[in-house]
């Protein structure tokens, strides 16, 4: 086979429709390290500017990938597209601090949301 077989052929959208960090990927790269290429190549006039690796969701085939997959255990192969084909991904921006946020708001529902009962 020829090194142009053995690579995956990949794009990535983000949230305003832009492609971003068109190009052939090894399946053995880690999608953790492909994520730091992202953020390398990220648009820097965006509102929504991940800053770290963990604030950054690819999503294939309607699952999010684990980080300490490789493209080949994630399965990311021209299923379903013609041999030859660009993948696209979608990427999803979460920023920590809605994170946190967001757990905050749950512990308060569950406060809202609980009783006690004492019997006497």
């Amino acid at each position: 086979m020829s090194q142009r077989e053995e690579r995956i052929e990949l794009k990535f959208r983000i949230y305003d429709g832009t492609d971003i960090a068109h190009s052939c990927y090894a399946p053995s790269m880690t999608v953790a390290t492909l994520k730091k290429r992202l953020l390398s190549e990220w648009p820097q006039a965006k509102t929504v500017t991940p800053k770290t690796v963990s604030e950054v969701k690819l999503i294939h085939g309607g699952k999010v990938l684990e980080n300490s997959k490789t493209l080949a255990d994630s399965r990311i192969m021209s299923f379903g597209n013609l041999p030859g084909g660009v993948i696209t991904m979608h990427v999803v921006v979460q920023p920590t601090i809605a994170k946190e946020k967001k757990a905050k708001n749950q512990k308060e529902m569950q406060k809202m949301n609980s009783c006690s009962c004492t019997i006497l």
